[in-house]
Order: structure tokens, then C-alpha cells, then sequence
């Protein structure tokens, strides 16, 4: 999640018409207390079950665990434009390929913000 923190403002054009949530199957007050702790600028959700990882591709026997990180980009329209089941964080190309598909669903700043 750090990878995403020091990189947002490229990737996630400074969260203008994007809204990252990084989920996982901590509990809600350890990801709280965790985002305020690292200064992250995005939202944080807990999947405790694993039932959101596992309806996008995930394996829930992963357990959550480093190496398992799926990314899901939804479109603005709510549809799913993109599902990485395993995003590999350390991967350069990794990044490219979240950032082309970010970039394909992503409106322009209406320049009014």
C-alpha cells in the first residue's frame, strides 16, 4: 500500500475523477489506524470473509496475504473495466497496465474542481 501512496499522484491522478479503496480482510479499526498512522491519501475497507476478494477472482485461501493483492478498476459507470486477481506490487509492468486501464475509463477534469 506504500507502493500506492508514493506513487498516487501518477497513478491516480492525484485522486481527480478517481477514488482508490484498498480492501482487505483486516478489521475496519486496524485499517484505520494504520491509513492515519502511513498518511495515505485513499480509502481503506475491510473484507473480513474474503467474500468481495473471492466474487473479483481472488483466492480466499490466500488469506489476504502479500503476493495475493487483486485490483479491480471500476469504471465510473459502476461497470468493472479491469480485474488484476494477482497484482504483483513490485512489478513494474504491473503499474503500466493498472495505469492503461485507469487511464481508459478515466473522464478529464471538467476544469470547475
Amino acid at each position: 500500500m506504500q507502493a500506492y501512496r508514493d506513487q498516487y499522484a501518477s497513478l491516480f491522478k492525484n485522486g481527480q475523477n478517481v477514488v482508490l479503496i484498498g480492501i482487505s480482510n483486516d478489521p475496519a479499526e486496524e485499517l484505520a489506524s494504520w491509513a492515519k498512522d502511513d498518511d495515505f491519501q485513499f480509502l481503506f475497507g475491510s473484507d473480513a470473509e474474503s467474500t468481495g476478494y473471492a466474487a473479483f477472482g481472488g483466492d480466499p485461501r490466500d488469506n489476504g496475504m502479500v503476493g495475493s493483492r487483486a485490483v479491480i478498476v471500476v469504471a465510473p459507470d459502476g461497470t468493472i473495466a479491469k480485474v488484476m486477481p494477482t497484482f504483483n506490487q513490485v512489478d513494474p509492468a504491473a503499474y503500466e497496465e493498472l495505469n492503461a486501464a485507469i487511464e481508459a475509463v478515466t473522464p478529464e477534469p471538467d476544469g470547475n474542481d
